[in-house]
C-alpha cells in the first residue's frame, strides 16, 4: 500500500500498461464540469454545494452544514508522535516484536531471529480483521483479530545497512531470512478487561503466516503448466504469501488476505524469459526491490522463471482453524490485489469487490456460481473457486458496466493467448486490457457501505497523469492527491452487470490544489490527500485512512470522518495524524463502534532514518529501540460510540 514507494517500485511505471481506454481523469473532468452540471440541473443550486449523488444532482449543503460527527477535530501535524481528539485515548495494542504464539522470546532488536520471528507479531502491519469468539458470540469484548505484514524496512530492522530503499539489497541471508519471517500474517486472541483491551497470550488460535509457509493453490489455475517449478512440478502449494496488503473477509468466517507487490521480490533478466511481456506488464524486472533472489533461488526468474506467476493472488485463511493451510484462490485473478470486501447479492451470491493498486490500473468483482450456505458452514469452503471475474468500464455519462473476464467470451480467446480460464487468472491484467476496461487513479480499497449498498472506491493518487488525458475542465494533471467515486448496483444488486457512478470527494487542499473539492464547510485542518483504506461504522459514515500525504501535501497520514448522507456529506474532519513517516492502514470499528482499531506501519519511513538514527522511535520512545510497527486501540474516555 505504502504510497512513498513511488520513488523505487515505479520509476517508469512499472505496470507498463498499454491500454488506450480514456483513464479515469479525463471521464472526472467531463463529470465535474461547471457547465455540464448546470444543463443537468437546469441552473439550480449549482453554487450551493460540491458534492453529488449518484443522479448527479448535488446534496444540498447549509453554508455551516453540521456534521454529525462530534468529536473535537486534530490540527493538521507532522512530528514524531500521534495525535488524537481531546476526550479520546489510544492503546498500543501489539508491536513488531510482540509476542504471538506460546514461547516468542522477548523482543531484542540487536539480535533479530528467524526461530523468534517465527514466533512473533511481523512487520509493516496493514489490514486488520475482527472475528467474533465464539463464533456465534454477539458480544463486543472479545475476539480473534488478524493482520497483515505487508513488507520490511530492511534499513530500520538492521543497524548498518545504511539509509533509504537501495538499503534492502544489501541485506545478508541471515537478514533475508528474518525478513521472510517478518512477512505475511499474525491470528491472535483480543479481550477487554476494565475497558483496556488486551491480547490473550495463551489462545489456541494464535498463529503466525510467513513466506515461507505451506500454502496450497486452488480454481482455475491449480496445477497449470506456469505455476509449475522444480520444487512443485504439480502447481498446486507454494511457500508463502508475500506483500499482503489490505483484505477482507467471507461471510462464513474465513479471512480473505491480497497479495499486492509481489514483483518486487523477484529478480533476474526477466527480460530474456519466454514470458517477459507478461512479465514486464506486471512489473517484474531485473532491478529487485529486496536482496532475496541474491540469496533465495525462487526469488530468481532465471532459476524458477514461474515461481513469480505463484504470487498476486487472494488467500483464504481459516482463523478459528489454525491447522488448516492458507488457500490461494485464482478464480478471483492475479493481480497487485488491494482488498477484497464481501457483499451478498440478492440471490445469495457472494460478490467480492478488488482495486488493483497501480496507476492506470483496474477495479475487479467476482461473483461466486453459488449462493452460499448461512447454517453449513462447511458448504462454503470452496465456494470461491467458481464464479466470474469482472473488470469494470466508468462511462463519462455516470453509467459503470462490469465486463466478465471469461475465456472464450470476446477477445479471450487462444488467439489473442488465452487458452483456457487459467490464462484468463493468471495473465488477469491483460484480459482486461482486451476488454477495454477504464485505467483507474491507482485503485485501492473498495467497500460497500453497509448502511446504504453503495459502493465505495479510493483512488490514491496517478502523478503520472498527463495534461494529454484530461480536458480543460480538470486541471489535475498529475493527480497527486487522489479522489473517491461512489458506486450504486443496478437496482441495489451487486451481482448485476450494470449501476451508476460519481464522485464523492476530489482530495488536495482547498484553494490551493486544482480541482479539489469536498463540502463547503470543510475546515483548514478536515481536508485530506491520498486516501487508501476506508471503513464504516453503524451509522453508514465514512472514515478514510491516508497513505503518502507527507509526500503530497506536507501533512502527517492520518484518519477522516464523514457522512455520507444529509447536510453533513463530504464533510470531513481530521480525527488522528500519525508519527513521522507513518502510513495508517485498515480503519476498523469494533461492532458496537466502542474502539477505532488502526495499523501503524513504517513510522520512521523518512529520508535518512535509519536503524542507529532513525526520524521517530514512535511507540516505544526508548534509545536503541527502533520504530516499530503497531496496531493501536483508539477509545473514547468513559466509553461510547467513536466520533459521537
Amino acid at each position: 500500500m505504502d504510497n512513498r514507494k513511488e520513488e523505487f517500485s515505479d520509476p517508469e511505471g512499472v505496470g507498463s500498461n498499454p491500454s488506450a481506454e480514456p483513464a479515469i481523469g479525463g471521464m472526472i473532468a467531463r463529470r465535474l464540469d461547471r457547465r455540464a452540471l448546470l444543463r443537468a440541473l437546469g441552473g439550480a443550486f449549482a453554487s450551493t454545494a460540491i458534492v453529488n449523488d449518484l443522479s448527479g444532482r448535488p446534496v444540498l449543503a447549509q453554508q455551516h452544514g453540521p456534521s454529525s460527527l462530534r468529536f473535537q477535530e486534530v490540527a493538521h501535524t507532522l512530528d514524531k508522535t500521534h495525535h488524537i481528539p481531546e476526550g479520546y485515548e489510544a492503546q498500543v495494542l501489539i508491536r513488531w516484536g510482540d509476542p504471538v504464539l506460546a514461547g516468542a522470546p522477548p523482543f531484542d532488536p540487536a539480535n533479530l531471529a528467524v526461530a523468534a520471528q517465527e514466533k512473533q507479531f511481523g512487520y509493516n502491519c496493514d489490514y486488520i480483521g475482527l472475528y467474533p469468539h465464539p463464533p456465534s458470540s454477539t458480544a463486543n469484548d472479545r475476539f480473534l483479530m488478524v493482520v497483515n505484514h505487508e513488507y520490511t524496512n530492511t534499513n530500520l530492522m538492521f543497524a548498518g545497512i545504511g539509509e533509504g530503499r537501495a538499503s534492502r539489497t544489501k541485506a545478508s541471508k541471515a537478514q533475508v531470512e528474518v525478513e521472510m519471517a517478518a512477512h505475511g500474517g499474525s491470528v491472535f486472541e483480543i479481550m477487554r478487561e476494565g475497558g483496556a483491551w488486551r491480547i490473550a497470550g495463551d489462545s489456541k488460535y494464535a498463529r503466525r503466516i510467513t513466506a515461507t509457509t505451506p500454502i496450497e493453490i486452488s480454481g482455475p489455475a491449480a496445477g497449470h503448466d506456469k505455476l509449475k517449478t522444480s520444487a512443485d512440478p504439480t502447481g498446486r502449494k507454494v511457500l508463502g504469501m508475500l506483500n499482503n496488503c489490505a483484505g477482507g473477509e467471507t461471510p462464513w468466517g474465513t479471512w480473505l488476505t491480497a497479495e499486492e507487490n509481489f514483483n518486487g521480490y523477484f529478480g533476474g533478466d526477466a527480460g530474456k524469459m519466454p514470458d517477459a511481456e507478461a512479465y514486464k506488464r506486471y512489473g517484474i524486472a531485473k532491478d529487485t526491490w529486496y536482496a532475496w533472489a541474491k540469496h533465495i533461488d525462487r526469488f530468481n526468474v532465471e532459476k524458477e522463471p514461474n515461481e513469480c506467476n505463484r504470487h498476486g493472488w487472494i488467500v483464504e485463511i481459516d482463523p478459528y482453524d489454525p491447522s488448516a493451510a492458507p488457500i490461494k484462490r485464482t478464480a478471483l485473478g492475479r493481480f497487485k490485489h488491494e482488498g477484497c470486501h464481501h457483499v451478498v447479492a440478492k440471490d445469495g451470491r457472494v460478490v467480492i469487490y478488488m482495486g488493483d493498486d497501480e496507476r492506470f490500473e483496474y477495479v475487479y468483482k467476482f461473483v461466486t456460481t453459488k449462493p452460499w450456505h448461512r447454517e453449513d458452514r462447511a458448504a462454503n469452503k470452496n465456494l470461491l473457486d467458481e464464479g466470474t471475474l469482472y473488470v469494470a468500464r466508468f462511462a463519462d455519462d455516470g453509467n459503470v458496466a462490469w465486463l466478465p473476464l471469461v475465456h472464450g467470451q470476446g477477445p479471450l480467446t487462444a488467439d489473442d493467448g488465452f487458452a483456457s480460464q487459467a490464462d484468463v487468472a493468471i495473465n488477469a491484467r491483460q484480459a482486461a486490457d482486451l476488454v477495454k476496461a477504464t485505467p483507474m487513479d491507482r485503485p485501492e480499497d473498495v467497500e460497500v457501505n453497509p448502511v446504504d449498498g453503495r459502493v465505495y472506491l479510493l483512488l490514491t493518487n496517478n502523478v503520472r497523469r498527463t495534461s494529454e488525458q484530461v480536458n480543460r475542465a480538470n486541471p489535475r494533471a498529475g493527480n497527486a492527491h487522489g479522489h473517491i467515486i461512489e458506486i450504486l448496483p443496478k437496482d441495489g444488486d451487486h451481482a448485476a452487470a450494470e449501476g451508476t457512478w460519481a464522485i464523492f470527494l476530489v482530495a488536495g487542499r482547498p484553494g490551493i490544489d486544482s480541482g479539489a473539492r469536498y463540502h463547503r464547510a470543510t475546515s483548514e485542518h478536515g481536508w485530506l490527500s491520498c486516501p487508501d483504506n476506508c471503513a464504516f461504522d453503524t451509522k453508514g459514515r465514512i472514515w478514510i485512512a491516508t497513505d503518502g500525504a507527507p509526500t503530497a501535501a506536507g501533512i502527517a497520514d492520518g484518519v477522516y470522518a464523514a457522512d455520507t448522507a444529509g447536510y453533513g456529506r463530504g464533510l470531513t474532519r481530521c480525527f488522528f495524524q500519525a508519527p513521522s513517516g507513518a502510513e495508517v492502514c485498515a480503519p476498523t470499528l469494533a461492532p458496537d463502534d466502542s474502539t477505532l482499531f488502526l495499523a501503524i506501519q513504517h513510522p520512521g519511513e523518512d529520508p535518512g532514518s535509519t536503524f542507529e538514527k532513525p526520524s521517530t522511535r514512535w511507540p516505544d520512545f526508548k534509545d536503541g529501540v527502533p520504530p516499530r510497527p503497531s496496531i493501536i486501540a483508539i477509545t473514547k474516555k468513559g466509553g461510547g460510540p467513536i466520533g459521537s
